[in-house]
Formats: C-alpha cells, sequence, structure tokens
C-alpha cells in the first residue's frame, strides 16, 4: 500500500501503489506486505488501515514493518491486534532510490497479523525477539 519500483522488486507484489497513487485511497485485501511512511501524522491512517482490514476480514494476513515507537497510540492499537510482533535485533538498513543505504535513529519492528503464528515466529525469530499474543 505504500511501496515504490525500487521497493516491489524485493517485495514482488501482485499489486502495490505507490505515493503516486495514495494507496489510502485503494482497497486492500488478501495478503499484504506495509513499511508505511512513518511520519506521525501518515503512519496512524496506514496503521488504521491495515487494522480495519484484518478486523473486517478483508486482509487474511499482513506483515508490517514500522519503526519501535512503543510509545504511540499507533503502536498500541496496532498490537492490541496484532498476532505477534519480532522487535529487531539491530536496525535495518533501508535502500533509497539512488542506491545508497540509510539507517534510520531508532530500531523496527515487524507486526504480524494472520493465522500462521508459528510460521511467522519460525521466519522472524532470526531477526528478533517474537513475541506471541496468548
Amino acid at each position: 500500500p505504500a511501496s515504490n519500483a525500487l521497493a516491489q522488486e524485493t517485495v514482488k507484489a501482485s499489486t502495490y501503489y505507490t505515493i503516486e497513487d495514495d494507496g489510502l485511497t485503494k482497497d486492500w485485501s488478501g495478503k499484504v506486505w506495509m513499511n508505511p511512511p512513518y511520519t506521525a501524522r501518515i503512519i496512524n491512517k496506514f496503521m488504521d488501515k491495515i487494522i480495519d482490514g484484518c478486523v473486517s476480514g478483508n486482509i487474511t494476513e499482513a506483515i508490517v514493518l514500522t519503526n519501535n515507537n512503543t510509545d504511540t497510540t499507533w503502536f498500541h492499537e496496532g498490537a492490541s491486534v496484532a498476532s505477534a510482533i519480532c522487535f529487531t535485533a539491530g536496525r535495518i538498513s533501508f535502500y533509497k532510490e539512488d542506491g545508497e543505504r540509510s539507517s534510520p535513529t531508532n530500531g523496527q519492528l515487524f507486526f504480524y497479523f494472520g493465522n500462521d503464528i508459528n510460521k511467522f515466529k519460525n521466519e522472524f525469530s532470526q531477526y528478533g525477539l517474537v513475541m506471541v499474543k496468548l
């Protein structure tokens, strides 16, 4: 829902939306991968939309990469619905469209929304601490 051509080379989604497409205005369904913009007034809109899609059943499974701002409303709302969360051990480097890498100033995490918790845990444990909702 918030991607670009460079990210699509790795993600290989059947459908993706760029900033020009405005993914917030599109319908999301099925399996969703999302790394939303981290800007405070925008990330909450993307998180609200993914949560709504998961709760309604339109989104069957989702992985969302965000920064680990655990004090924010959007984090608490996501954590209350997510099946599991992976807190990364170390920071993730991101590729810029010019080929350079950027390192964020804080850590990241992956939210998992879905029913295949063991698969998520098995895969993402190599990247950090996985916490599962009981």
